[in-house]
């Protein structure tokens, strides 16, 4: 299990890291197939709309993941964490994810997200 909390660890900190930098090539390699996310927004997108949408550069700056919990159940993992960043304007900001992950093919992937601000 220590190894797979330290790949998760590495994928989480992919995982934001390629949405401060709109890194889609990166979300390709490691969002599953029939990948959701939930917006903050309230909109549902599938893969093909999550990597259309992290194409866009992102107005914030300094984008990280603080209070990281990993959660593995066997071949399924949770990960829930807050988030600080600063807005276009300055002001600090926060918010909170949670990301599920499985395990498909021997490697870990990410099958859902969940963005709060």
């Amino acid at each position: 299990m220590n190894n797979d909390i330290q790949e998760l660890t590495a994928l989480n900190r992919d995982y934001v890291d390629s949405v401060q930098n709109s890194d889609v090539k990166r979300f390709d390699e490691i969002l599953a197939e029939d990948f959701y996310c939930s917006n903050p927004d309230k909109s549902l997108v599938d893969r093909a709309a999550f990597l259309k949408q992290t194409a866009n550069p992102v107005a914030i700056k300094n984008l990280k993941a603080e209070d990281v919990k990993i959660r593995i159940l066997g071949d399924f993992a949770i990960i829930h964490a807050r988030t600080s960043y600063t807005m276009p304007d300055g002001q600090e900001a926060h918010g909170r994810y949670t990301d599920c992950w499985a395990r498909q093919g021997g490697k870990w992937l990410a099958v859902s997200a969940h963005v709060s601000r």
